[in-house]
């Protein structure tokens, strides 16, 4: 069995007209100390109130000190492939590392990944891709609004099944992705095989309300095969595609270490950076290698996290680039670091925050951090050694879900009960007000608690049979209420 790790609360009080005067109306402050419990590293979480969510533990090893705004959003792989502890699937955390929100997988032959809020019809939502992946993915894309309700879920076009590696929702309301298809092709010419299976690697631009597909773009058409001697040939490995501007996308290539700029209407490659072919002279430092993420930003600049796989580079790191297209020259602004020095084989992104601070999932290497603009380490967090993310994030979000708070109780010495309740998303609760009565209809004010983490655990002192919560806000605005229980008795 894994181990149980919460957050506990413990107030003590007494049931009756004496403790209703003393709680002093509608919202009565919390009137104890909170204490939590460790969370081992290397754990999975499990809850009483949820016993269904086991997702693993993530240690915070920098605490956060002048991170900007928001919610941190990963998919953790930890399943059979990845042998790590506790659910795959979507995880908002805080930043103590604590669970907001839980959306795990019972399907083993199932992965979530690219878990991110972007915005669609003028509203901000929860997006991302489950399917099935090898190095790449077959599957559809999922948007949920702030309810977490599914509201769309897209699928690429033209008999194509989504890959996991993007999906990049524009102003316009349509979605840029990715596909990988195989197709037959004679390699003996870049001494191959003649009879080799070749992955095709194809971006596409969909419209997410009609599915219709307004732009494909076919790397086979577009970027020369180079030599290769086995029968089976990922030709580009495309991992992230961005608009660039209004007339062009960029579209980064771990199998060719370029990120490539290409015309949105003709599919015409305008310039290639980086890789053996590049179109721009590369600066100190400025050299990547098996990279993912690129994007570019408004003021010219693209950032990339650089793997480093195949160069002297002696780790991974973030990098942002400038680019003279003039000159045809690309510089180093600045690049930013781990002090653990991971060297990340696969995955990995840099987010640009609103006030500057960089973001950065470190893929393969079981990290996500914050660094200030000047490369200062604000945050920083590892999973379980054996899991991984494919990207991470940090968003503001505010979660209003329309399902109940969950609650589990039971017994201890004498008249003692112990609560455990929690409400899976609900970012505005403030405060847990306990109810008991005689009957799950009966039920009158006993004490309040503070909310602790994902799941708070609160003792109280009552004889009554029945107990229940209600979720309040920081005004005292009931936002939710828990069904009444009655308590069992503990093992």
């Amino acid at each position: 069995m894994k181990p149980r790790i919460t957050r506990r609360r413990f107030l003590q009080a007494t049931a009756g007209a004496a403790a209703l005067a003393a709680l002093g109306g509608c919202d009565p402050a919390p009137d104890a100390r909170a204490t939590a419990a460790s969370s081992p590293v290397g754990q999975a979480w499990s809850f009483r109130s949820r016993p269904d969510l086991h997702p693993p533990v993530i240690n915070v090893t920098t605490q956060a000190h002048d991170t900007a705004p928001g919610l941190i959003f990963v998919a953790p792989k930890n399943g059979p492939d990845e042998a790590g502890p506790g659910q795959d699937g979507c995880v908002i955390l805080d930043n103590e590392g604590q669970p907001v929100w839980l959306h795990l997988l019972r399907d083993e032959a199932l992965d979530v990944m690219n878990f991110e809020v972007q915005e669609y019809m003028g509203e901000t939502v929860l997006t991302w891709w489950v399917g099935q992946h090898t190095g790449f993915g077959r599957g559809e894309y999922v948007i949920c609004d702030h309810s977490y309700r599914e509201i769309k879920r897209v699928k690429a076009g033209n008999g194509y099944a989504g890959d996991h590696h993007e999906f990049h929702i524009t102003p316009q309301d349509t979605a840029l992705l990715t596909i990988y298809n195989g197709v037959d092709r004679d390699l003996t010419s870049v001494g191959g095989p003649a009879d080799a299976t070749v992955l095709d690697g194809i971006v596409q631009e969909v419209d997410i309300e009609t599915g219709e597909v307004l732009f494909e773009w076919h790397s086979l058409e577009h970027v020369e095969l180079s030599k290769h001697s086995t029968g089976y040939y990922d030709h580009l490995h495309i991992n992230s595609v961005d608009v660039y501007d209004e007339d062009h996308l960029l579209i980064s290539s771990r199998g060719t270490s370029t990120i490539f700029k290409i015309n949105r209407n003709t599919g015409d490659i305008v310039w290639r950076l980086g890789g053996e072919k590049s179109d721009f002279e590369l600066g100190p430092g400025a050299q990547f290698n098996y990279q993912h993420d690129a994007r570019s930003h408004p003021d010219g600049t693209i950032t990339v996290f650089d793997n480093g796989r195949l160069s002297q580079v002696e780790q991974s790191r973030g990098i942002t680039l400038e680019i003279d297209e003039d000159a045809m020259k690309a510089s180093l602004v600045r690049e930013y670091t781990h002090p653990g020095k991971p060297r990340s084989a696969t995955q990995g992104n840099v987010q640009v925050l609103p006030n500057g601070n960089v973001f950065i999932g470190w893929g393969s290497s079981p990290i996500i951090s914050e660094f200030n603009h000047d490369g200062k380490l604000l945050f920083d967090a590892e999973f379980p050694i054996e899991g991984e993310t494919y990207r991470a994030f940090r968003f503001p979000w505010k979660g209003y879900p329309k399902y109940a708070p969950a609650i589990a109780a039971e017994t201890g010495q004498g008249d003692q009960v112990t609560i455990y309740t929690s409400w899976n998303g609900a970012t505005e609760v403030a405060t847990w007000q306990v109810l008991a009565g005689s009957g799950p209809r009966e039920l009158t004010e006993l004490a309040s608690a503070p909310k602790e983490g994902f799941e708070t655990v609160i003792t109280v002192n009552t004889t009554e049979p029945y107990v229940g919560l209600q979720a309040k806000d920081s005004s005292g605005k009931v936002l939710g209420t828990t069904r009444a229980v009655k308590p069992e008795k503990s093992v």
